[in-house]
């Protein structure tokens, strides 16, 4: 990467328009999940069958997120993620309008493909900041895209009170969106390969030492994919409620992990990664026994709010410890991000099909024990604890150039 200088106020306006970008990110996720009830019932599909095709976002992230960083290299960092954030708010609009369950697959697929791209692109430009600017910014931007999340769940929600069908719903959300995100993408560094740099590879496997990191981050993603996808069918199917308390219950799993991310920074930084992750693995399992002994709506909500509390910092703490976890900090973090993502979409997938043979119960009971794993594991995230970046001196500028 050439050594063109940025200056320091250029690389913090970046930081801002980073954020605003996982903001719109979220926002897309937060507005599909509330509304999964709403397409279950016009597509109409069986839980298992929404668990199927709940499997294809899986599918089409894990096809299509290699991609990512050969689009980056070739058009630019900037480029690449106005394309790929682009293809993702348009996206939202497909699964409303599959009528039957062999398109809502195909939807969905396509769906998984422009979610796992554009989330590849920023969380590489994420990395890249954080250590331009030389201290954690990681937690605060998936706090922006919880807080994302959140309002695109609001949005849900009321729509979902309201009864509105939800392809006007999503055909209005994803206009607003894709403006909100290209005009975001205007400030982003341009980041650009030298001329004998060479394209990234299509796979990259993570090293043995990125193992166990990627298995703490597939216990929390997989948390935080069944919460998202399955708590309003949950208070719906299990507890009785309407559509629109039930996408509530999804608004205030997202409200507890976008405040617990937003503070995420200066709670690690005081606590270390370890007694972080431990003492939000207790909280989570505490939330999950809560959602499975469960009567009474406000219990129910009160675990899913616990659950996401405890869940929330988790996935930016292990791409900082992948990072000092071996030789090549950049081929862990690719494979961690590949366990982690592939986990929050496989996630609904294994929820809708233990619920068939069961019931959505004991599917939250198996997310319960995984989040236990958070709690009994957590001291894998040390080297994040021991090479933590520290705040650099102020300086005029910072050189464009890659880890």
């Amino acid at each position: 990467m050439s050594e063109v200088l940025y200056e320091r106020d250029e690389v913090k306006r970046a930081r801002y328009a980073l954020a605003a970008v996982f903001a719109v990110h979220g926002a897309v996720t937060g507005s599909f999940a509330t509304r999964v009830p709403w397409i279950q019932d016009h597509a109409s599909v069986s839980a298992g069958q929404l668990g199927l095709a709940l499997a294809f976002p899986a599918l089409g992230a894990s096809l299509a997120m290699p991609l990512a960083g050969r689009i980056s290299h070739r058009f630019g960092a900037r480029t690449a993620l106005r394309g790929l954030i682009t293809l993702w708010t348009l996206a939202l609009v497909l699964p409303a309008l599959a009528p039957n369950l062999p398109t809502l697959c195909l939807a969905l697929f396509v769906y998984g493909a422009t979610a796992g791209m554009a989330d590849v692109g920023m969380n590489a430009l994420g990395v890249e900041i954080e250590n331009r600017l030389g201290r954690s910014i990681m937690s605060g931007l998936h706090g922006m895209w919880s807080a994302g999340a959140l309002i695109g769940a609001a949005g849900g929600t009321l729509a979902a009170h309201l009864g509105s069908d939800a392809r006007l719903h999503h055909v209005l959300a994803s206009a607003t969106l894709t403006v909100l995100g290209v005009a975001a993408c205007r400030w982003v560094l341009d980041l650009r390969p030298t001329e004998d740099e060479e394209p990234p590879p299509r796979f990259a496997l993570p090293p043995r030492s990125a193992l166990l990191i990627g298995a703490i981050g597939f216990c929390a993603v997989f948390a935080e994919g069944a919460s998202l996808d399955w708590s309003a069918v949950y208070l719906r199917d299990e507890l009785g409620t309407s559509d629109g308390l039930a996408a509530a219950s999804t608004t205030g799993f997202m409200l507890t992990m976008a405040v617990a991310r937003l503070v995420g920074d200066a709670v690690v930084n005081r606590f270390g990664a370890v007694r972080t992750v431990r003492a939000g693995g207790v909280l989570a399992v505490l939330g999950g026994v809560l959602i499975v002994v469960a009567e009474h709506p406000a219990t129910a909500m009160t675990g899913f709010a616990l659950l996401g509390l405890g869940i929330a910092v988790v996935v930016p703490l292990c791409f900082a410890a992948a990072g000092h976890s071996g030789p090549n900090p950049s081929q862990a973090i690719a494979g961690v991000a590949t366990i982690t993502y592939t986990s929050g979409l496989v996630a609904p997938s294994a929820i809708g099909t233990l619920a068939q043979a069961t019931s959505l119960v004991v599917s939250f009971g198996l997310v319960t024990v995984l989040a236990g794993g958070l709690a009994g594991f957590a001291g894998v995230l040390r080297a994040g604890d021991k090479d933590r970046p520290k705040v650099s001196p102020p300086s005029a500028a910072v050189p464009d150039r890659r880890p």
